[in-house]
């Protein structure tokens, strides 16, 4: 019985836990966000979600990407012994006035050298 206790106690300190990343591209958030609370994701996340194509909704380019698995993402991964593992994806989109204009477009790799001692951001094409 007492460890049956333990094992609760273990797992009730464990659910709650999320896992959180956060990408920041520099560019000014706004207030319109693209998400997805079920992202489709296998085996603890060693199978991704699909991409995201938030493109056509972000007409300013991406802020802030977030992803993130919540109490009831970690709930459903615990009941499907991690085989199923969604999570909670957000985009925030950019304000409007900064997009691509401002960033040094770089094609070949002696500007990307450069570019990157500047320290300023820039789009890398090939």
């Amino acid at each position: 019985m007492k460890r049956i206790v333990v094992l609760l106690v273990l797992t009730g300190a464990v659910l709650p836990a999320c896992y959180h990343a956060t990408i920041d591209t520099g560019l000014t958030p706004g207030t319109q966000v693209v998400g997805d609370q079920w992202a489709n994701s296998w085996v603890l996340g060693l199978v991704p979600p699909d991409v995201m194509d938030a493109g056509a909704e972000c007409a300013n380019g991406v802020a802030r990407v977030e992803t993130q698995l919540s109490f009831l993402n970690q709930l459903v991964s615990f009941i499907t012994f991690g085989i199923y593992t969604p999570m909670q994806i957000d985009v925030t989109c950019a304000a409007g006035g900064g997009g691509d204009a401002d960033l040094t477009v770089v094609t070949s790799e002696d500007e990307w050298e450069n570019a990157v001692r500047s320290g300023e951001p820039f789009l890398v094409t090939f």
